[in-house]
Order: C-alpha cells, then sequence, then structure tokens
C-alpha cells in the first residue's frame, strides 16, 4: 500500500520543478478565468469574469441562454450568444440587472437575435482583466471582440472586416415577468435603458424600485437603429419599454472598428453615466485594460509563491483570481441601492455572498488577502438586517432562503475575533442575537423546504423546536439533523460576538447551547441521526441532512472536535474519519467536508492530515477547462486550495486558530499592506517535494511548533513558519 501510495504521488503530483521568486512577475500571466468552465456535473460551474477585484459588475461572453442553473458560458459550446454585463454570481442562483451586446453585420432581423456566431479556442485569450475572441457569423464575416472592464463599467472594441455593415445589438430585457426599457441618442451616438429582470425573483420579496440601468456610448455616428419588442423587429424606432426588447445600431459600410463604452448602475441613468465618465471618460481602451491588470497584479501578489512549475503557478493564481471577485461591490461613490428595503442609503455596500459555502475559507482568506475590503463586507451584511429584518443567507441580490443555518454569523464573527477594524460591535450584536434568538413567523408549523417560494423566512429553520428540545425534530422541520448541527455552530459563533461586545450572559447562554450537537448524536449507531420531538430517534437514519447524508455530518462540529472526540471515543472517532475517506463518503467537489481533510490534528493522526491534504490538492484542481472537480461558489473551492497550499486552514471561522497541513511550495510569503510591503508572514519548506510532504518539524519564529495549530496573531504580525520535510510521517505530531 506505501509503494502504491508514493506511486500515486509520482503520477498525480509530477516533479515540482524549482523557479526564482516572481516579486516582478505578471502574476495575470497565471491567473487562466476558464479553469472550472468545462464539464457535465461535477466541476468549477465558473464564468470566464472580466473585473477588477470585487467589480460591481462582470463582464462574460455568452454561449447560451443564462437562468438559473444554466451559466452564461461553457467551455464545451462554440458558438456565442453576445457579451454581457452580467451580475450572475453562480450556477444555482440567478442575473439581474444585466445587458447584453451583440456585434453583427448585414440586415438586422429577428433571426439575428438568435443566431450564434461560431468561435474556436484557439481564437479566444481570457485574462482577470482582457477578452478576446474571433467569432465567424452564419454569413460567413469574421468579427473580432475585445472587452475589458473597471469596477462598474466595461468597454468593448469590436472589430469589422472589409466591405461589411456593422451592427450593435442591445438586449436590454428577456424575461417574461419584468419590463425593460431603450432609448437610442442618435446625435448622443448613445443607447441607453434599465430593466427590472431578476432571475431569482420568486425566492424573495418584491422590489418595486429595483433596476440594473447603463448608459453606452459608441465612438461612431449611427446611420441607421431601431428595437425590438419580443421578436417583432421596428425599424427607425428609437425606445421601446417591454418585458423583452432591445434595440440596434448600425454603422456605415466599411466600418472597420466600433469602441463602446458601458456605465452601468442600480442607483439611476444619471449615476451610470457618472460611474462612466469616473471610471473611463475618454481613456483608450488598452489604458483601461492596463488600469486594471496593475489592480490584478497588486493583489494577487499579496501572496508569492517561489518554486513550483508551470502548471502549479497557473492553478494557484487562477484559484487567487477566483476568491477574489466576491462579495462584489454594490456601493457606487458613497451610494447604494438596497435590495432590502428597496431605497437608496449612503455609505458602502457588497453583495452575493453565498455564506453556507464561503463562510468556511473565502472569508477567512480575504482577512489574509484584501484586509480593507472585510469591514465593509460585514458592516453590508449588518445593514441588511436593519434594512431588511435579517441577516441574510444567500442574498442574490435580496432574500432568497437558500440553503440553512445562519453563517453570516461566522462571517461576522470571524472578522471580531481577529481583529477587524471598523466594525460596528453592538450593531453586529444585535444582528446575530436576532439570528440565534429569533425564529421565523411561522417556524413551528412549516417544515421550510429549500427555494421555496418567499414566505418572509430567512432566519434559521426550526429555531423555536431548537430553543424548547435542544434540537431541530425531523418530523417537525425538514433537514433536522443538519439544521440543528450547523445551528449549534452558529451558536458558538454569536457567543464570540456577544464577548467581544460585553454581553457575558449571553456568551454563556450560547456556548452551552453550542454543545447542542450532542443532542442527536446517537450513540447506539455512532452517529448523527435525527430525533423526533417526542425525544424518540428516526424511523429513517438518512433523514435530515443537506447536501450529504450520516457520513458528511458526522464531523460538522467544527466549534468543538475535542468535544466531539471525547463524545465519540477517540477510537471510534479516528476509525469514522478514515472511512469517511477510505469508503469514498468524503466529497471534496461540496462544502460540508472541506474541513475533514485537517481533522486528525486533533486526534494526534496529523500525518494523516498532511497525506489527504496533499491528496486532494493534487487530484482535484488541474490547469485546465475541466480543472476544477466541484461547484467553486463564489471562491470556496479556491479557498480551501489556496489555505491548503499555504500549509494551513481555519477549520473553525470565529475562533484565531488554524489547522496545519501541508505546504506546497518551498517559499509562500503573504503580504498583509500594499502600503508597507516590509510586513509579511513567510512560509519555508524545506526540501519539500511530491514526496516529501509530511512534516518533520515547524518552527514559529525560531520556537518550535509543538502542536499542528497556529493562531491568527502568529500570522498577522509577521514573521517566519519553517517547516523541515520528508518523506515519511513524523509521530510525534
Amino acid at each position: 500500500m506505501k509503494i502504491y501510495r508514493s506511486l500515486t504521488f509520482i503520477l498525480l503530483l509530477g516533479i515540482t520543478l524549482q523557479s526564482s521568486a516572481q516579486s516582478k512577475a505578471d502574476l495575470c500571466t497565471y491567473a487562466n478565468p476558464v479553469i472550472g468552465t468545462k464539464g457535465i456535473w461535477f466541476y468549477g460551474r465558473t464564468s470566464p469574469f472580466v473585473t477588477p477585484p470585487f467589480g460591481m459588475t462582470h463582464w462574460t461572453p455568452c454561449t447560451r441562454h443564462s437562468i438559473i442553473h444554466i451559466l452564461n458560458y461553457n467551455y464545451y459550446d462554440m458558438g456565442m450568444t453576445g457579451f454581457r454585463a452580467s451580475h450572475k454570481p453562480a450556477m444555482w442562483m440567478g442575473d439581474y440587472g444585466f445587458v447584453t451586446l451583440k456585434p453583427t453585420t448585414g440586415k438586422v432581423t429577428s433571426k439575428t437575435l438568435k443566431e450564434k456566431a461560431l468561435f474556436s479556442h484557439c481564437k479566444e485569450v481570457s485574462k482577470p482583466y482582457y477578452y478576446k475572441v474571433g467569432m465567424t457569423e452564419p454569413n460567413q464575416h469574421n468579427i473580432q471582440v475585445e472587452m475589458t472592464a473597471t469596477e462598474r463599467c466595461g468597454i468593448f472594441k469590436f472589430n469589422f472586416g472589409k466591405q461589411q455593415t456593422p451592427n450593435v445589438l442591445i438586449e436590454a430585457s428577456e424575461l417574461p415577468d419584468f419590463n425593460g426599457w431603450v432609448k437610442v441618442d442618435t446625435a448622443a451616438h448613445e443607447v441607453i435603458g434599465w430593466n427590472s429582470d431578476r432571475q431569482s425573483s420568486k425566492l424573495g420579496p418584491p422590489l418595486p424600485n429595483f433596476k440594473g440601468y447603463f448608459v453606452i456610448q459608441f465612438d461612431q455616428a449611427f446611420t441607421s437603429w431601431g428595437t425590438w419588442e419580443n421578436t417583432v423587429m421596428k425599424q427607425d424606432s428609437l425606445s421601446q419599454l417591454a418585458n423583452a426588447c432591445g434595440a440596434w445600431v448600425t454603422f456605415a459600410k466599411n466600418t472597420r472598428t466600433v469602441t463602446a463604452s458601458t456605465g452601468t448602475s442600480f442607483i439611476s441613468i444619471e449615476q451610470a453615466r457618472e460611474n462612466l465618465q469616473k471610471e473611463i471618460a475618454n481613456a483608450k481602451f488598452e489604458a483601461v485594460a492596463e488600469q486594471t491588470h496593475q489592480k490584478w497584479n497588486e493583489y494577487l501578489s499579496r501572496i508569492q509563491i517561489e518554486g513550483g512549475n508551470q502548471n502549479a503557478r497557473h492553478i494557484f493564481y487562477s484559484a487567487m483570481y477566483h476568491t477574489l471577485l466576491f462579495p462584489r461591490q454594490f456601493s457606487e461613490y458613497g451610494r447604494y441601492y438596497s435590495a432590502f428595503d428597496d431605497k437608496i442609503h449612503n455609505g458602502v455596500s457588497y453583495n452575493d455572498y453565498s455564506l453556507w459555502d464561503t463562510y468556511r475559507a473565502l472569508h477567512p482568506l480575504l482577512i489574509l488577502t484584501a484586509p480593507e475590503h472585510v469591514a465593509g463586507m460585514v458592516n453590508s451584511l449588518v445593514q441588511m438586517y436593519e434594512e431588511g429584518g435579517y441577516m441574510p443567507k444567500w442574498p442574490n441580490p435580496t432574500y432568497t432562503g437558500i440553503m440553512i443555518g445562519t453563517h453570516a454569523d461566522a462571517v461576522v464573527a470571524d472578522a471580531i475575533v481577529k481583529g477587524v477594524k471598523g466594525i460596528d460591535l453592538q450593531k453586529a450584536y444585535a444582528a446575530c442575537m436576532k439570528d440565534a434568538m429569533v425564529p421565523p413567523v411561522g417556524d413551528s408549523l412549516k417544515r421550510w423546504a429549500d427555494r421555496a417560494p418567499w414566505s418572509g423566512y430567512e432566519a434559521r429553520a426550526g429555531l423555536s423546536w431548537y430553543k424548547k428540545l435542544g434540537y431541530v425534530p425531523v418530523d417537525k422541520t425538514n433537514e433536522s439533523v443538519a439544521n440543528t448541527l450547523e445551528g449549534a455552530y452558529d451558536d458558538y459563533c454569536v457567543a464570540q460576538v456577544a464577548k467581544a461586545a460585553g454581553h457575558n450572559d449571553d456568551y454563556k447562554l450560547l456556548m452551552d447551547r453550542s454543545r447542542n450537537y450532542q443532542n442527536v448524536y446517537n450513540k447506539a449507531t455512532g452517529f448523527m441521526a435525527p430525533r423526533n420531538a417526542d425525544g424518540s430517534w428516526g424511523s429513517k437514519p438518512g433523514d435530515g441532512f443537506t447536501e450529504g447524508s450520516k457520513w458528511t455530518y458526522l464531523f460538522a462540529v467544527q466549534h468543538d472536535q475535542p468535544g466531539l472526540i471525547q463524545l465519540m471515543g477517540k477510537e471510534l472517532y479516528l476509525k469514522r474519519l478514515n472511512q469517511n475517506f477510505r469508503a469514498a463518503h468524503y466529497i471534496h467537489g461540496n462544502e460540508p467536508g472541506h474541513h475533514y481533510t485537517y481533522l486528525f490534528d486533533y486526534a494526534g493522526k496529523a500525518s494523516r492530515t498532511q497525506w489527504l491534504v496533499a491528496y486532494y490538492r493534487a487530484i482535484k484542481y488541474r490547469n485546465d477547462p475541466d480543472g476544477m472537480d466541484g461547484d467553486d461558489d463564489c471562491g470556496q473551492m479556491s479557498a480551501w486550495y489556496i489555505f491548503s497550499c499555504l500549509g494551513f486552514y481555519p477549520v473553525t471561522p470565529g475562533s484565531d486558530v488554524y489547522a496545519i497541513g501541508t505546504p506546497k511550495f518551498p517559499k509562500t510569503t503573504l503580504y498583509f499592506d500594499p502600503a508597507h510591503r516590509e510586513k509579511k508572514f513567510e512560509i519555508i519548506a524545506h526540501n519539500v517535494s511530491p514526496l516529501n510532504l509530511y512534516i518533520q518539524s515547524a518552527s514559529l519564529n525560531g520556537k518550535k511548533l509543538e502542536e499542528p495549530f497556529l493562531h491568527h496573531a502568529d500570522i498577522i504580525n509577521g514573521g517566519q513558519l519553517v517547516f523541515e520535510m520528508g518523506p515519511k510521517p513524523k509521530k510525534n505530531w
């Protein structure tokens, strides 16, 4: 078995080639946005977005019609339908407030609306700051499209062939339930409009004032124009209001290049124009692309790796790219539209949080890689509570009721525990305490189905039963075991916020409640199991879980692994943990088990953690369009990879502890303050290689580490973590 494993690693990992430090390298060269865009079921479900880090609007090529569960772009496709200013954050969520541009040639007809232009990936360039593709229309005319972006705006450069009559179609609205509006201003060479489209609208409250606004300014005069309503084309029409509508503009024959500068807003047409003026004005396409290029390099360089082959660097910095997309900025120069009270406010806002996924590793990573954004992200969650009643589970851009638990609590607690400045503790405490103490309306009468139509629900399902019984009963509430376990963890997180805010009685109450996971542990079977309201065990042991099974949730006690070991007994704990991996119960492509590879640290078997981390790091991430075996979910899969290359992982967001795994690179340097590069944390792994994956010893600032754990202050205060690596497990860890 040992020989087999060694051979497996050689085949999976290859030989790691050493390289020089990349302090001056163009790290965007390594970031590949198409990683994760190809696959049938278990794949990254990412999109090749062009945007700066945390950009409000993401610009993307479209190869198919985007709806919930279908992305704008899939690498398998060969036809291009247009280029979109998108706000679709993930495959299972909806787009909203978008606008799509489509270049064509010749006469515009209703058929033109649906036609695809063929393209080849060999004529495609995808970078975080730039996209280019060459296409061939059904009429055999060739068009090349280039695209770059700022936080709220984008520029397109459409390049046409000789003797062609170029057009640009602007799809303002496409959904049957919402109106859109578009207007052509021939004198200003401009098209403006809005739509109220929200693909996830049925999952949240009505928003009468919601609109996505756009202003598109062209550098060429129009020779003709028109609008459409559904598929009815209206030549010479200058404006259109309809549930599916758009406009087209035509340019002089033989026009070779047309540039379209596009501003977007959730506030107004005037704000979209102001955004365009502030971010692009009269800047050339190349200047805007270079500006966004440099922004990406500045963020990517906050973690610099030395060593590793080309593929390793591509995988690492592509993962970094994916972790710096969400949550998106939602404010526009001191103001923002709130999808939680349908009003305009002064302040800073972020949106699109995949909280059930991203609280685990993405948000803890951002504290290290984008600290200047973290307070704003936390405060935005608290603002959503103030404006809508609760912090959200999965805002898109308002409440959706998707997934379980109230893991905004974990994001808030993690930032507070780790010393993030600029958070109002008392407001954060009030928001988190409502999650912990106030059940949703009708909680004891409803079962709470996932993706159910909006009913005002956004808090913890079954909380009324949980408070009464100490667990969520399976005969009263769906996903009862998972709700109990995740509620216990959230109680731990809220307790930390209460403690920081000076509410010690609440801290003690919630810490006691955080042990409620014990109430669904069936000692007779050695698993977490569903219980009825009368205390009896449910008749179907497989009931009560979310996106997993009794194996997935057995170790879901992120906040109290020592307590779980005591509850189960160390021997059974290790037996079940090993079975989880050896019998293929562990699915890395979904989030509930992402911390499981690190749990052997808590049971004195750190070498097993080291092997598993290296193994999943190797087989689940590749430098290829299908190079991510699992839904990235707004950066969570990628964040697991980044931490697992560094050599440590936040098993318990809401605490300051990291469990040590195994480092991937000979040297990795974290820079925390862009203005003061001298403040850094170095991770050095002597003799690391695919075979030398086991830690022989470790020291922090020259002092030997006696246990496989770090504290946040150890990292953020700067210094040096040194690993001595070897081919065999070290027994004393």
